[in-house]
């Protein structure tokens, strides 16, 4: 494992990321679309994003499982219901689905690329290991379910 596997929590991430992606918008040109078009599309994207995220964490809450991101190994349920059946990884696709709104938002091409240091980061410092985690406290259930269940959508 590296410094930085399961040590930074996504939320932080996700927020940082927004925050570049700002930036990103202020120093690049934008594109051109009508503020009616784009308003209700950016919208769109954050209801849907962020009603994967709280549809991820109730389906967790129910089953009694943690959500709590830095600490896979205290996971004591498969969830493959709801949200899970799409993504191992709901919350992670909500919250780029939410970022791709911002983007929208910014009216900012530029934007929408930094927000692919979103995917690569929590792919690489938060998933994978989570996954190892998984695979050791869940077992063959958890391994099964990788199969069948594609990371992101």
């Amino acid at each position: 494992m590296s410094g930085l596997e399961l040590k930074v929590p996504p939320d932080v991430v996700w927020v940082v990321v927004a925050g570049l992606m700002w930036l990103a918008s202020r120093v690049t040109a934008g594109f051109d679309a009508a503020e009616s078009l784009r308003r209700p599309l950016a919208l769109m994207l954050m209801a849907v994003g962020t009603g994967l995220i709280v549809a991820a964490r109730v389906a967790l809450d129910r089953a009694g499982t943690t959500w709590h991101p830095t600490e896979p190994g205290r996971t004591t349920a498969l969830v493959t219901s709801g949200a899970y059946r799409l993504s191992r990884n709901p919350m992670y696709l909500g919250m780029e689905i939410v970022l791709l709104g911002w983007a929208v938002a910014l009216a900012s091409p530029a934007a929408a690329l930094v927000s692919v240091l979103f995917v690569a980061y929590i792919a690489r410092f938060q998933i994978r290991p989570e996954e190892l985690a998984l695979s050791v406290s869940l077992g063959q259930d958890y391994r099964d379910y990788s199969k069948r269940v594609r990371r992101w959508v």
